[in-house]
């Protein structure tokens, strides 16, 4: 768990409660895990005791971390120059970035720990005078394997395992650590069967799903003799798809309850040889993995053919410009009405003539299809000797004095 000082950055916790054994941690709401902790650009300086008395636990402690932290500059200085250095209080504030609890007890008027400082390191190495500069490796996905009573888990459930990882304050490491928190998406794509894979295309998906390039997978199995009783931890750290070992060891502790300081030990551990294998050239990218396959190149288009205009279809040829419309005629008698009829299919381009209203001795109506426009029929009506009155959509016609091509209505 990370505390800072109320005076510079909102602390992780309101509160701390007595503390045995082991770094204490954070937890989420209903038990989520937590966020993976370190400060980014930080120098830390570990293990820093103090043992302060005061008027009240507050007090006391208060003064225990202003103490940390001139002894953390103090150690800092010794580990980068070679010698000793000190700091004013307020200096001191202006650049401790974090205080970290490892150990603590605290009493009404007395407060024991053991602490870890962290350090802006733009503002450390500028009045220190040192380089700051540090070489990284590229992001690498860790992926922490844990086996407990012959079961794998990643993170289908949480364990103490991954816990353990995201307590590892990564700021002074030259690993790009990729931390998951293990909820969501996370229990579907990386679990205990995707690290016995060895399939470069679907490991390429997974890490390009969370921005890394490579993938780091250090395991754990645990060995208990009985509940609560001793424990026994066999621990190794892997790279790449074909898990090439990095180091392996084992640890055992003899109470079941420091499991935390176990794990927190074997990560401390293999956080160290995985630098170290940076360092020596053997954490390198497989070069299958980092290929990418190629992406294939749209042909070039073929040249466009110009098309051709559609001729647009003729009026005698389409039955899209036939026109629907009413005639009107004088019929005296039935013969009057037969003969109309006739003469107006007679005409070229009438497709019907059909009496719609029957008027013996009045005005009949047909009606008429036509292939052509209304003026049209009007024209070739009148080119047969009809008398033809015009109105819209209505045609009417009565014979005239010599109807051409016409036949003569026969006498009942």
């Amino acid at each position: 768990m990370q505390f800072r000082r109320p005076k510079t950055v909102i602390g992780a916790v309101a509160a701390l409660a007595l503390a045995g054994a082991g770094t204490l941690t954070a937890r989420g709401q209903g038990g989520a895990p937590a966020a993976p902790a370190g400060v980014a650009n930080s120098f830390e300086v570990s293990g820093v005791k103090v043992d302060v008395s005061g008027k009240s636990a507050e007090i006391a402690r208060q003064g225990g971390w202003r103490i940390a932290q001139r002894k953390g500059w103090s150690m800092l200085s010794q580990q980068l120059t070679g010698k000793p250095g000190s700091l004013s209080d307020s200096a001191l504030d202006a650049i401790v970035t974090g205080i970290v609890v490892e150990r603590e007890q605290i009493g009404p008027s007395r407060y024991i720990a053991s602490l870890g400082v962290q350090f802006d390191r733009a503002k450390a190495g500028s009045i220190l005078g040192v380089s700051i500069a540090v070489t990284h490796s590229p992001p690498m996905l860790l992926v922490p394997l844990q086996y407990s009573g012959g079961v794998g888990q990643v993170f289908e459930r949480d364990t103490a395992w991954a816990r353990a990882w995201n307590r590892l304050r990564a700021a002074g490491s030259t690993i790009d650590y990729v931390r998951l928190r293990g909820t969501g998406a996370d229990r579907l794509l990386v679990n205990t069967g995707q690290t016995l894979r060895h399939g470069r295309n679907w490991w390429r998906t997974i890490l390009d799903q969370y921005g890394a390039v490579d993938m780091l997978v250090p395991e754990v199995q645990l060995r208990r003799d009985y509940p609560g009783g001793p424990i026994v931890g066999i621990f190794s750290a892997t790279h790449g798809p074909d898990k090439l070992p990095i180091t392996s060891f084992a640890l055992r502790i003899d109470n079941g309850d420091a499991i935390d300081a176990l794990l927190d030990t074997a990560v401390a551990r293999i956080d160290k040889a995985y630098q170290k294998a940076l360092s020596e050239g053997r954490l390198h990218t497989d070069a299958v993995l980092a290929a990418r396959p190629p992406v294939a190149q749209p042909e070039a288009p073929a040249p466009e053919e110009t098309p051709l205009p559609t001729p647009l279809p003729s009026i005698e040829a389409s039955g899209a410009a036939t026109t629907a419309l009413s005639v009107q005629v004088e019929t005296p008698n039935a013969a009057a009405v037969t003969a109309s009829e006739s003469a107006v299919r007679g005409v070229p381009g009438v497709r019907s003539a059909t009496t719609t209203s029957l008027a013996l001795g009045g005005i009949s109506v047909l009606r008429v299809s036509y292939d052509g426009s209304q003026a049209a029929l009007r024209a070739a009506l009148e080119s047969r000797g009809w008398s033809v009155q015009e109105g819209p959509g209505v045609l009417r016609i009565r014979r005239g004095a010599a109807p051409q091509a016409s036949p003569t209505p026969k006498a009942q």
